[in-house]
């Protein structure tokens, strides 16, 4: 259904640092680098979809953060989401929720939300109860 997901930002070098150790650490490949166009992909398998992309928006305009707008990336367990939000706050990402279930959402629902360096709503969430 999704080809991809774009995400602005205005500090390109800052926003690769990043993302590159948090995409990692979920097992998502880097599939291009392009710094003269201040452009990064990641993809969770080989050429495969859907791909997340930080970029400089292509109207030169500054990139902003939209609300209500929210990224969520799946984790394959519970200890990936505590480790991708204690990551990004370390790089300094701010705290929008500690990780956690969420039973509202449903029983297994586990994630931790933040906003990266330019504000971007991000979720790393776990669908799958404890092994």
């Amino acid at each position: 259904m999704i080809s991809h997901i774009t995400v602005g930002t205005n500090r390109f070098e800052e926003a690769v640092a990043f993302y590159r150790p948090l995409m990692s650490l979920l097992g998502y490949a880097e599939r291009v680098f392009d710094p003269v166009a201040a452009m990064a992909a990641w993809e969770p398998a080989p050429n495969t979809r859907p791909l997340f992309i930080l970029t400089r928006p292509w109207d030169q305009q500054p990139a902003r953060a939209g609300n209500g707008q929210l990224i969520a990336l799946q984790a394959a367990s519970r200890e990936y989401v505590d480790q991708a939000y204690a990551l990004a706050l370390c790089a300094g990402a701010r705290d929008e929720g500690a990780p956690g279930l969420r039973p509202h959402y449903h029983a297994h629902y586990y994630g931790a939300y933040f906003r990266d360096l330019d504000g971007n709503k991000l979720c790393v969430v776990c669908h799958t109860p404890p092994v």
